[in-house]
């Protein structure tokens, strides 16, 4: 059946669509259409080019198809449309023809777009001029490439936002606490008034008070938004790049300032810090029996608290409040009744200070681990806080029962929150929320970022929210829990803030406007991060006021502004404050100046650029011109908007600049030494003229733009050519190539056509694979500018004609042709002169095809006959079984003989047959033997063993010598030559690359040594089982495999590998990694029974030898070794950790009791002692080291 013919796709309507024009230069034979579309027709000789060809091959010829198309640039003017109706029909004359009218017209519309106009050299839209257009986003570019520097405005202060503390390196713990302390106003006013002491050694300005006077007059009047508190620090010798606990440095810092306000005069100012932060409480004991009491007054800046997660503030206090037994072992020592008796102690509120602080204790001891650890619990504080309950004896508290909130004499109002970021207690980041007496708002500070919380309880859409009613809540150990924590509480995190804190408020508690708690409990605030909080007194004269609400936002009353008497900084303060905002100031004008001159240089350059590029189009193609390349003028606008190579501060004046910087005058000057030079090389061919072959890059503007280029704005592109500098020798070159391309194919077709021959009908020989590639529409061996080969050509010659000179025996590599396809070919090649199909084959080439059959079947007879007397040497040569040569007399042979012999015999007509076998290469100058047959090492894989039978026939068939003959007796070998041993040694090391042998060791192989070290005998290993390693199959449960080598292992298993001299010992571990999976750190190499230890040590250095053998032990790998954590292993005791180490912590700085200023000292009360505590043994209560009675129940303490 034939097969089916495939269906033709039938044919298009002809003729055009409706509305669609008749284009008329795409027509066929139109020369115009294309810049070659002369060659061939008009031009079919080289000496027959005119200007006007050449021309064309770029475009420019005055017949060329590339419009000159508008400059869409240019600002266009509004014109009124000026279609008029038509009285017939009532069609405009803008409107579409009609749909059955087909247009033919020969002024084809033209339209300009960056995909139409890429390569038409009269279009000079598209290059980049959009840069210039939008002056805002030019000059940003512009200053952007020229580097103007830094503007200082940007660091500026905004209005009256707080001012950012610099962090500088680990000093954020430092940032958090100066940030609450310059809010409490009192506490500012002190350090303000605070005077300078006379000291001989050191000056006031030197001194930490007067750093911190210069700190907080730079919060307050600061120009910058960020102060550096660098001399601060400095002046406290603390270690800015370590990180140090807050609470301590708080603690010592307020120790150190209690010690400077005391050498002040001003009795107020004396007792500051007691009267504003410190308050009084009572350590109590009673005896159960005789109810005595025992009272101990003790002063606390702070009320530290446990945590308990998600207990609320007033919970905690209660629990430390809560009374504690001492009861059994823990009795208490009576002295009135003197004995042991059960006793009570509780600790009591005596008086509470303005300013009142609660240390959270975030940071715990961890007694298993002897470390700090944080803890993540949550804690809920309350925006206000009523103190008063929590005051004074419990009998007092339980009578004076729960007054309303506005009628407590004690209620306390939140003004700051401490935060920890991070995970550890030995790192993190220190932030804070204060809120900010000026603006009566509340603020993230975050070291230099400060930002603006609206509210630490945002307001509530009451509409969108429902709640249940509180619950009444239960009493526990006689403490009231807040009705707060009852009701559903919605959580909410706090805007503006990236710590985590949420607030928890009640339903009733949005319904509230006068900022005062209501009766149903404050708002509550949740937070894992939250060490240290801040609380003042409402209503009291010492504290800034209590911000009144309108709306939810805080309004102050100008009775309620902070008096502003004493708030202001000390003189020398503010001269260092003035002098950094005169610094600023000036940095900020200076940068205007050169801003404004960049400014006034930028609109120059603008203005000068755009009139070039709107008046740089040809009217005409008659009119003067100059041609450069589409990567030359976008260099060109965009190099003053690109960043010089040479960064400069402001950029240097071009002659543009210099031009329009005189006085109503516009001249234009020749390019200085300092133009700018752009290359337009890239359409520049290599005798510099314009290359045709790049003409799709090339643009035509007008000279007089070109001109102006140079001239205004000091930018040259060279080299400066014009249209008539197209290229002669590059058109003619390109000429021949299109004509070749042209023309090929015709002659191709001609040949084809007259090609085929008849068996009988004489014709001519020609080589297969020159026509093959000749027939090709581009021939590969067609090289341009140069003439295709020939056909007997050097590499098809031997395809047609042999060596002899007569026709070729080998058929396959020729073809027949026609006579007439001949003379077709002797047009192009005249030359050429091909056997006639009647020619006879080569005589010579037939006789020795002849004798060649004949001598490949006596080879392979040959081959035969040896391999049947050789036939053990075939079969077990070089396979390493040797069991079948024991008690047989052997010989040595070099193992390249046997390969070659081996490959010869499978080929013997292709491969050469080995010439000899020659053993001298084994026996060294003394003419003993350079290997020892019983070391392993030496019988390397350059040697191997035969039978002394085959030695025999060797010798027969070739010139063999001298013999070495050995015998495998009692798995011991015998032989008749002596070894050399220098000699030995010396071929084992004479190595630059070799191989040597692994052995890898089981979890059950003893560890070698020098003493136990053997080598096994030679004898084919067994196989050893594998055995996949897993938990339960370790010996040590104790230990356990990382994953990365959990996997399969063969011990026993013997690896050959290649190593170098220069190869060290971590290199070969590191080579044992990829190739067994043995980890580096779980390798152990053993030489000879001595463990390879030194990872730097060279394989030479240590002795290996050539064919060595090293063994690898596999260790188990410690977990602790491993692990994540940075606690060390204590080697002494297995499963034990050592303790973390703690840091030098305030050791060694001011606050640390280091060297200090004569006037400024910390107390010893705040120093860390080295001496321990003493306890006491009746109560247990720690005593200082210089105490001679326990200060809590006055019994006398030992060693007193």
């Amino acid at each position: 059946m034939p097969p089916k013919r495939t269906r033709r796709n039938s044919l298009g309507p002809s003729g055009l669509s409706a509305g669609e024009r008749l284009k008329r230069a795409k027509l066929p034979g139109n020369a115009a259409y294309s810049a070659w579309g002369w060659v061939g027709t008009e031009v079919t000789d080289v000496s027959h080019i005119t200007d006007e060809h050449r021309l064309a091959t770029c475009g420019f010829s005055k017949s060329s198809t590339h419009p000159l198309c508008p400059n869409k640039y240019v600002e266009k003017q509004k014109t009124p449309p000026t279609g008029k109706l038509d009285g017939s029909d009532g069609q405009t004359a803008l409107e579409e023809p009609a749909d059955d009218v087909i247009v033919i017209s020969d002024d084809e519309e033209h339209t300009c777009s960056s995909k139409a106009c890429k390569h038409n050299p009269y279009c000079l839209n598209y290059l980049g001029q959009d840069k210039w257009e939008d002056a805002g986003k030019a000059y940003e570019t512009y200053v952007k490439a020229h580097d103007l520097g830094q503007d200082p405005n940007q660091d500026s202060r905004d209005g009256s936002t707080p001012v950012g503390l610099k962090n500088l390196g680990a000093t954020c713990y430092a940032n958090a606490y100066l940030q609450v302390w310059f809010q409490d106003l009192l506490f500012r006013k002190g350090v303000y008034q605070c005077q300078p002491a006379q000291d001989a050694e050191h000056t006031f300005e030197e001194s930490p008070i007067f750093q911190l006077q210069v700190t907080f007059a730079a919060m307050q009047h600061s120009a910058l938004n960020t102060f550096n508190p660098v001399k601060l620090v400095e002046s406290l010798k603390l270690r800015a790049t370590e990180q140090q606990d807050a609470q301590e440095f708080s603690k010592l810092f307020m120790a150190h300032l209690d010690t400077e306000f005391k050498k002040q005069q001003n009795p107020e100012l004396q007792s500051l810090i007691a009267n504003q932060f410190e308050g009084k409480q009572v350590y109590n004991t009673v005896c159960q029996k005789c109810q005595r009491r025992s009272e101990r007054d003790s002063d606390f800046l702070e009320i530290e608290l446990n945590l308990e997660n998600n207990a609320t503030l007033e919970d905690r206090l209660s629990a430390l409040l809560e009374p504690e037994i001492l009861s059994g072992d823990n009795k208490y020592l009576c002295q009135q009744c003197d004995s042991l008796q059960d006793a009570k102690r509780y600790t009591e509120l005596r008086e509470l200070p303005p300013v009142l602080h609660f240390s959270l204790l975030r940071f715990v001891y961890d007694i298993s681990t002897m470390e700090r650890k944080k803890s993540k619990q949550a804690i809920l504080f309350p925006t206000f806080i009523d103190m008063e309950k929590f005051l004074g004896p419990a009998e007092e508290r339980k009578k004076r029962g729960r007054p309303h909130a506005k009628e407590s004499k004690n209620l306390y109002e939140l003004r700051g929150v401490l935060l920890h970021k991070g995970a550890s207690a030995y790192h993190g980041h220190y932030e804070a929320q204060v809120f900010d007496v000026k603006n009566q708002s509340w603020y993230q500070f975050n070291d230099e970022e400060v930002t603006k919380i609206e509210s630490l309880v945002p307001k509530i859409d009451t509409s969108k929210k429902g709640g249940k009613a509180a619950k009444d809540t239960k009493k526990k150990n006689g403490a009231a829990v807040p009705k707060a924590r009852a009701p559903p509480k919605k959580r909410r995190r706090i805007e503006d803030s990236d710590s985590e804190i949420e607030i928890i408020e009640s339903p009733s508690q949005s319904q509230k406007s006068d900022g005062s708690p209501s009766s149903d409990g404050p708002d509550y605030i949740s937070s894992k991060d939250a060490y240290m909080l801040v609380y003042a007194r409402v209503g009291d004269r010492n504290v800034s006021p209590t911000p009144a609400k309108t709306n939810g936002h805080a309004e102050p009353s100008p009775s309620q502004q902070p008096s502003a008497a004493g708030m202001e900084p000390p003189p020398k303060a503010m001269e260092v404050v003035e002098s950094l905002n005169a610094a600023h100031r000036k940095a900020c004008d200076n940068y205007a100046q050169r801003e404004k001159e960049a400014k006034t240089r930028f609109e120059q350059i603008r203005d000068t650029v755009m009139d070039i590029y709107r008046n740089w189009n040809l009217r005409s193609r008659e009119e003067d011109c100059v041609v450069v390349s589409r990567q030359g003028l976008e260099s060109w606008l965009s190099h003053h908007l690109t960043k010089p190579k040479t960064p400069k501060m402001t950029p240097a004046a071009t002659p543009l600049e210099d031009a329009t910087k005189k006085e109503d005058v516009k001249t234009t000057s020749p390019a200085s030494s300092s133009t700018t030079s752009i290359s337009i090389s890239d359409v520049v061919c290599a005798h510099g003229k314009l290359d045709p072959d790049k003409a799709g890059d090339m643009k035509v503007l007008r000279a007089a733009a070109y001109t102006r280029i140079a001239a205004e704005d000091g930018c040259l592109l060279a080299p400066r050519l014009i249209p008539a500098d197209v290229c002669p020798i590059c058109v003619d070159r390109m000429f021949r190539e299109k004509l070749y391309q042209i023309e090929h194919p015709r002659l191709v077709t001609r040949f084809d056509e007259v090609a085929a021959v008849e068996d009988d009908v004489d014709g001519y020989y020609i080589s297969k694979a020159w026509l093959k590639d000749w027939r090709l529409a581009k021939p590969k061996m067609h090289v341009e500018g140069e003439p295709d080969r020939p056909p007997d050509a050097e590499e098809y010659l031997r395809d047609v004609v042999c060596e002899h000179g007569n026709l070729a025996t080998n058929v396959a590599t020729r073809r027949r042709i026609s006579a007439e396809a001949y003379s077709i070919l002797r047009e192009v090649f005249p030359d050429w002169k091909p056997p006639s199909t009647s020619a006879e084959l080569c005589p010579v080439c037939e006789a020795l095809l002849h004798i060649s059959r004949e001598d490949k079947r006596e080879y392979r007879k040959q081959a035969e006959e040896e391999k049947a007397r050789l036939k053990h040497m075939h079969d077990n040569a070089l396979n390493g079984n040797t069991a079948l040569l024991e008690d047989v007399p052997c010989a040595v042979v070099p193992s390249q003989f046997v390969r070659s012999w081996r490959q010869w015999v499978m080929r013997p007509s292709e491969l050469p047959r080995p010439e000899a076998v020659d053993n001298s290469q084994f026996i060294c100058a003394h003419g003993l033997l350079t290997f020892d047959p019983n070391v392993s090492g030496d019988l390397d894989a350059s040697m191997t063993i035969i039978k002394r039978s085959d030695w025999d026939a060797l010798e027969e068939l070739y010139s063999a010598g001298p013999l070495i003959s050995i015998e495998n007796s009692g798995g011991k070998y015998a032989h008749e030559l002596a070894v050399c041993a220098d000699c030995r040694i010396q071929r084992r090391t004479s190595f630059d690359m070799t191989e040597i042998t692994i052995r890898v060791l089981g979890p059950k192989d003893p560890i070698p040594t020098a003493d136990s070290y053997s080598e096994e005998p030679l004898q084919p290993t067994k196989p050893v089982q594998t055995t996949l390693l897993t938990y339960s199959k370790r010996q040590n449960e104790g230990y356990r495999k990382s994953r990365r080598i959990r996997q399969v292992k063969e011990y026993g298993k013997r690896r050959k590998i290649t190593i170098t001299k220069a190869m060290t010992v971590k290199d070969l571990k590191v080579m044992l990694n990829d190739e067994l999976g043995i980890p580096v750190i779980s390798q152990r190499l053993f030489y000879r029974g001595q463990e390879l230890d030194d990872s730097s040590a060279t394989m030479l250095s240590l002795g290996v030898l050539s064919n060595d053998l090293l063994d690898l032990k596999e260790e188990n790998e410690d977990i602790d070794l491993l692990s994540d954590t940075d606690i060390d292993v204590d080697s002494t005791a297995p499963g034990s950790r050592k303790k973390r180490a703690e840091g030098q912590a305030f050791g060694g700085t001011l606050l640390g009791g280091g060297s200090s200023f004569t006037y400024s000292s910390v107390p010893p009360s705040s120093s860390p002692s080295a001496v321990e505590p003493i306890a006491c043994p009746a109560c247990t209560y720690e005593n200082a080291p210089a105490d001679v009675s326990c200060a809590m129940c006055e019994t006398p303490l030992p060693n007193a």
